[in-house]
């Protein structure tokens, strides 16, 4: 592998979860997962975050190399799980259960254990690219601890708020235009509000 993206979590335990884990959903994807049926960790956690986590899983899979690039997803209890896995109802219920926050170990033991995995999977040609916010401490501080200088981020993100970001991914993705990597360590992580991107909208 050349290149690992990883992909901050989306909110599992918030109005949008509960319209798949109440039982009445009558749209496509509540009733595919009460079937029983195989959706990917990517489409659910695309369903409760929208344009965010879209536009992240958008820009990864276009600029992923096959066979040579792996997109990772942070998850609120185990680890770093593949946007491709199948999960279920019982799954999506255990994410609820547990906040993002550093300070809980179900959610921090997974998450580092995961990534101390990752760093001796890496070869000197890897690196390790953070599509989420590097404000944050949530998941910043254990990666940086464990990946160190190998822990790169798009330096357009700096300023940007979840919506801008994602829109960001979403247009660079759509247009074939790979951002700048920078790495996290030393990087300023909050800085001036960048102009408002143009809106423009996206067919599914």
């Amino acid at each position: 592998m050349t290149r690992t993206f990883l992909l901050s979590p989306a909110y599992a335990g918030g109005r949008r979860a509960q319209m798949l884990l109440n039982g009445r959903g009558q749209f496509a994807l509540a009733q595919r997962l009460r079937d029983g049926e195989e959706v990917s960790l990517g489409e659910v956690f695309t369903f409760l975050s929208g344009l965010y986590f879209r536009g992240k899983l958008a820009y990864a899979k276009v600029f992923a190399r096959p066979n040579e690039s792996r997109i990772l997803v942070i998850t609120p209890t185990r680890g770093l799980i593949p946007a491709a896995t199948p999960v279920s109802l019982g799954d999506l219920r255990e994410f609820a259960e547990v906040d993002i926050e550093e300070s809980d170990p179900r959610y921090r033991e997974p998450l580092a254990r995961d990534a101390g995995t990752l760093v001796r999977q890496l070869t000197r040609e890897c690196d390790v690219v953070l599509l989420g916010s590097i404000a944050t401490g949530k998941y910043i501080d254990v990666l940086l601890d464990l990946l160190q200088e190998r822990l790169r981020f798009p330096a357009d993100f700096v300023g940007r708020g979840d919506m801008s970001r994602g829109g960001l991914l979403l247009r660079c993705a759509a247009d074939r235009t790979e951002l700048n990597y920078i790495p996290v360590a030393g990087a300023v992580r909050k800085g001036k509000r960048p102009p408002r991107l143009e809106p423009r909208r996206y067919v599914t």
